[in-house]
């Protein structure tokens, strides 16, 4: 039997911020003639931006494009992202009753510190580790493992939850639990086939896993 979940560790884009269009438009935006599809786009969704440019445009040297990407995303960022539903109130409970809670995001740190003020979640993490503060960026496990570290939690109570295979992959090579959300735009069945331990189908199912009840408000 699996020990008790105390620490839940949480990706961003597409986990608990719903910023997928925003990804989408702003890679359309700036690849020019290179055509572009979401369907091209969604299962590179979750690795590095760096990353993400250079298999869309087959070019080594990104840093052009990456700039063109963050002056698009941050011109409409506050127009267009948004919590999934439930995310609020059931991060607000879960550190009420105990559960001690992170994020592990290939974002960079200001984009990050950004949108997780912007909608009250930052107060509630007691570790965000962001692309910046690592070397090897999810699916390695350096990002949970750092994150652990900071909170000085137990790996064997810990849970990554997260919309892709890289957040899962890191759970796994980080040794904690990993819960992939029904709702990322890869779909729930090729998540399932990187073998999460959870598969949340709401935000609120994250009640049961830690032991905890929703809380008036």
């Amino acid at each position: 039997m699996n020990p008790a979940i105390k620490t839940v560790l949480f990706d961003l884009d597409g986990t608990i911020i719903d910023t997928n269009q925003l990804i989408i438009d702003s890679f359309m935006n700036i690849m020019g003639d290179v055509p572009l599809t979401r369907e091209t786009i969604i299962p590179h969704m979750g690795t590095t931006l760096q990353n993400q440019l250079r298999v869309f445009s087959g070019l080594d040297d990104v840093r052009e494009l990456e700039q063109a990407y963050r002056k698009y995303n941050l011109a409409h960022h506050d127009s267009m992202v948004k919590p999934f539903p439930h995310v609020q109130e059931v991060v607000k409970d879960l550190h009420a009753s105990g559960v001690r809670l992170g994020v592990v995001t290939t974002k960079i740190r200001p984009t990050s510190m950004k949108v997780l003020q912007m909608f009250d979640l930052y107060r509630y993490m007691d570790a965000v580790v962001t692309v910046t503060d690592v070397t090897h960026p999810k699916p390695h496990a350096e990002p949970v493992l750092k994150a652990l570290e900071l909170m000085g939690a137990d790996p064997d109570t810990a849970l990554m939850v997260g919309d892709s295979p890289a957040d899962i992959q890191s759970a796994k090579n980080a040794g904690v639990r990993a819960a992939a959300v029904a709702w990322s735009l890869k779909g729930e069945t090729a998540l399932a086939d990187y073998d999460p331990e959870y598969m949340l189908r709401d935000m609120r199912d994250l009640y049961e896993l830690t032991g905890t009840e929703r809380r008036d408000t």
